[in-house]
């Protein structure tokens, strides 16, 4: 048996709040071998994030560890900023949740990636710009020789996390510790990138710690799942054992949170209104060029229209153009050709301040909470923003009205004076739900709202959602790649491919009789939350594909 690659031992993080040391993993144990995969799960704040950074020492000023951790024979809480610089990469490498941040946005990609190679190999730029573009080419991003001198925002969500993936490949490291690796991903790149991290665990005998919220990809790649609550670990034991014979009654209840494709019941709405709240007629969105980056049409002919109380939504792989129809739909973005219809006002050419007055009806929740919320702002301010700009309120109105919201989407009160940087992903990803309904608007925009969210806060978020529009009877066009969150909450679902429309229909209709080839393969790759199923449906798709 070969030795553990990583070892951790009494493994404790804590942080300096307001005069007090607050608790974030407490005595954390485990070890992982190479060719082993460790899944840590747990709900959004239970500290998953917080012990993979801190195995690698890159936690914020305010934390103090203790224990012990090690990689290799290095002592990670230990050692020189030098000998870490040396580790960091060549021996693990880490995946970040959140890409728009984790990567820097005045350098290209293709340039982040030399720079990894550099850094850690004696070789020159020629060569190290050939390995660059062999890495994006293997993480599917398209063209990969033009896409190499593409930077962080011109990238879609999925196309970014793939490319820092392939940053973190770049050295063949031996530990990778991928925090959410999948999380901006549709579920066809998903499967890629999956079958992508378990050819390098093969092929290099590496091991892999995955931070996930989503059961189906733990389904697909652990051998052992610890998980985790409140700091603590509840419960640690073999894929097969966790998901088929959980003891802690916590185990059960994530478990028992996770949205199954075709399970949920069908959801029936009576239209009464004939005007829709979002008319999108033959639209066509074109990016225009920008310095090396030549023009290009992201959307084509796109027709498409939502009516009051109707939750529609819109599937297709990263980079179909989801969010670029998102975004123009309430005139953050302009059209090329077409028409679109807001609330009954044409918007396809309206001037900054007709659209101010307009999106007074409207709430969008974007995909990357961190980058959309001012990290200089406390979250109570974010999110009262909106309601004081419209003049709805100041004061201790705008205070009740907050920490209204706050209670929502289920965040202490407290939070209201917390900072971005200062919550988990999922939490910050609540914030911008609470910003979005703030003006209780006609029309929400959701661009992956559950991507972030653990699939316990994931499920009460989605029955917060229907419960909401229920009472305010909104519009919402619900952008994901998460088939099974669709099934719960569509009415209708359109797929797009390659910024064209292929298919529109109710939700049976599309996930169980789907005319489109394309449609279908999205379904088979949704992966499902039990071992043995998984690995069924994973040979049969690599079968079809070979």
């Amino acid at each position: 048996m070969s030795d553990p690659i990583l070892k951790v031992k009494d493994f404790c993080v804590d942080f300096w709040v307001d005069g007090t040391w607050y608790p974030a993993a407490i005595e954390m144990n485990f070890e992982l071998k190479p060719g082993e995969v460790l899944a840590i799960v747990g709900e959004s704040g239970s500290g998953k994030s917080t012990t993979a950074l801190g195995l690698m020492s890159l936690l914020a000023s305010n934390a103090r560890t203790s224990g012990s951790v090690k990689v290799k024979d290095v002592e990670m809480l230990e050692a020189s900023p030098s000998v870490l610089r040396k580790s960091r990469g060549r021996e693990v490498a880490y995946i970040f949740q959140e890409p728009m941040t984790a990567l820097n946005p005045v350098y290209t990609i293709g340039f982040q990636i030399v720079e990894t190679l550099r850094n850690h190999f004696d070789i020159g730029p020629k060569e190290a710009h050939e390995r660059a573009v062999e890495l994006i080419r293997m993480v599917d991003i398209p063209d990969p020789e033009k896409s190499i001198n593409k930077y962080p925002h011109q990238l879609s969500g999925g196309q970014r996390q793939r490319a820092m993936i392939a940053q973190a490949l770049a050295c063949d490291p031996g530990l990778l510790v991928a925090d959410e690796p999948t999380t901006a991903l549709d579920v066809t790149v998903q499967a890629e990138i999956l079958d992508l991290m378990r050819g390098l665990k093969d092929k290099l005998n590496s091991a892999i710690l995955l931070i996930t919220h989503d059961m189906g990809v733990v389904a697909d790649m652990a051998d052992e799942i610890l998980v985790m609550k409140d700091g603590v670990t509840v419960e640690h034991g073999s894929a097969d054992q966790i998901f088929n014979r959980p003891q802690h009654p916590y185990t059960k209840e994530l478990l028992g949170s996770v949205p199954k494709l075709g399970s949920s019941v069908k959801r029936v709405l009576e239209i009464t209104d004939k005007e829709p709240v979002l008319k999108i007629e033959n639209v066509t969105i074109e990016y225009p060029k920008r310095g090396r980056i030549p023009a290009f049409v992201a959307v084509k002919n796109f027709n498409l229209e939502i009516f009051r109380g109707e939750i529609v939504g819109l599937v297709g792989e990263s980079g179909s153009g989801k969010t670029t129809v998102g975004r123009a739909s309430i005139g953050l973005l302009p059209i090329k050709e077409g028409k679109i219809e807001l609330v009954g006002k044409d918007i396809s050419h309206a001037t900054q301040k007709e659209l101010f007055s307009i999106r007074r009806h409207t709430g969008i929740v974007f995909q990357d909470p961190a980058s959309s919320l001012n990290p200089r702002l406390p979250i109570g301010e974010s999110i009262g923003e909106p309601i004081f700009l419209a003049g709805l309120a100041k004061g201790s109105d705008l205070a009740h009205k907050v920490e209204d919201l706050l209670d929502q989407v289920e965040l202490p009160r407290s939070y209201r004076n917390r900072y971005p940087h200062e919550l988990s992903g999922g939490q910050r990803q609540r914030v911008g739900i609470a910003r979005a309904l703030a003006l209780t608007p006609d029309l929400l925009i959701a661009d992956e709202p559950t991507s972030a969210l653990d699939v316990s806060v994931q499920a009460r978020f989605l029955d917060l959602l229907q419960e909401l529009q229920g009472k305010l009877n909104f519009a919402c066009l619900f952008i994901s790649h998460d088939l099974a969150v669709v099934d719960i909450l569509a009415h209708r679902i359109a797929v797009m491919q390659d910024g064209k429309l292929v298919e529109v229909g109710d939700r049976d209709q599309i996930l169980q009789n789907a005319d489109n080839a394309y449609t279908r393969r999205l379904i088979a790759a949704v992966p499902v939350p039990d071992p043995a199923e998984q690995r069924i449906r994973r040979e049969a798709r690599l079968a079809a594909k070979n």
